[in-house]
């Protein structure tokens, strides 16, 4: 197979640079001076055994990818992009006959768990993919993933549930790539669970994480989770499981340093002007509203995180006490009133 990382970001980069270390082909999607140096100067990943530059076909949009059957299309793009990179690939033709969208896999490797929703209205065949992968876009054409013995924990399997042949056939192709690749037949159980741990990125992307008021924040924001979750009837991997499977792996200190933040963080530091917070905490707003339950934080957190990034504000630049402090004064009245 052939993989099409659709996004070659931090976790693109890393999935598409390991695979390629590994092998096996694979095409580069980007775009802007990150493309522009992927197809120069090629992609330089760097990991705890040293810096490799992948030299691989690049393209910057579909119309550049003569698709194949034996194709495999990795979504890697922030979920706000979501909808318009399955419209753009959708109903590319594949050789053969047919299109993208009727003939090919489509893996959903993104936070949030949106995505696979979107893409089930135009792909027949959807696989959503947890990603437990830190890494950092330090520059156009370079990736920094930092963990050991593999790059990355990848829970994923046939959305909306299931497993099958194509599901385990990408799995041993990431198995292979040292990147640790369970197929299992409740992928979105590991994603609920991975949008809990995210709803601390909007913490760290407005003031840091380093402080004690942060971990008061994301507490409150994670309590909303929990209890909007359980009001949904949605179950997710335990905590045990979860530090069972990242046990697995660990930050290489002297490889990590050079490392930012998570991926909310890495949007306002880079100015994109979006920030997927609206599919992380934002998906906690819109099941509380569904189901009747109040979520305060979340709803402060999504607010303050969608302003910051329209207004280009630099990662961090949020005072702590402030943060905190609109937190409580928005919670404040569902305290009253409880």
């Amino acid at each position: 197979m052939r993989y099409i990382i659709i996004g070659a970001g931090a976790v693109g980069g890393s999935i598409g640079g390991r695979l390629a270390e590994a092998g096996t082909d694979v095409v580069l999607v980007a775009r802007g001076r990150h493309h522009e140096a992927l197809r120069e100067k090629g992609l330089a990943l760097t990991t705890p055994e040293g810096t490799r530059v992948h030299t691989v076909p690049v393209a910057e949009e579909p119309d550049g990818v003569a698709l194949r059957p034996d194709d495999v299309l990795v979504l890697a793009v922030k979920t706000q992009d979501s909808r318009a990179a399955l419209t753009a690939w959708a109903g590319r033709p594949v050789q053969g006959g047919g299109t993208a969208g009727e003939r090919l896999p489509l893996v959903c490797a993104q936070n949030g768990v949106e995505s696979e929703r979107l893409a089930l209205r135009l792909f027949r065949r959807v696989y959503a993919m947890c990603v437990w992968l830190p890494a950092t876009l330090t520059g156009p054409g370079a990736v920094l993933a930092p963990s050991t013995p593999y790059t990355g924990i990848l829970h994923f399997g046939r959305y909306p549930s299931g497993t099958d042949d194509t599901a385990r056939s990408i799995g041993a192709d990431l198995e292979g790539a040292r990147l640790l690749a369970p197929v299992v037949a409740d992928a979105m159980r590991w994603k609920y669970a991975k949008l809990l741990s995210n709803l601390a990125n909007a913490v760290e992307a407005l003031s840091g994480l380093a402080d004690a008021d942060a971990e008061v924040v994301y507490r409150r924001a994670l309590a909303e989770g929990w209890a909007v979750l359980a009001a949904a009837g949605i179950d997710c991997a335990t905590q045990a499981e979860q530090d069972e499977a990242r046990a697995l792996i660990h930050l290489d200190q002297a490889t990590g340093s050079g490392r930012g933040g998570g991926s909310s963080w890495q949007s306002l530091t880079r100015g994109t002007g979006t920030i997927e917070t609206d599919y992380l905490n934002g998906e906690i707003v819109l099941l509380g509203r569904v189901h009747g339950v109040a979520t305060p934080v979340n709803e402060t957190l999504q607010r303050l995180a969608d302003a910051y990034a329209a207004e280009h504000r630099p990662a961090g630049s949020l005072p702590a006490a402030e943060r905190r402090g609109r937190v409580e004064k928005a919670a404040a009245p569902d305290a009253a009133g409880s």
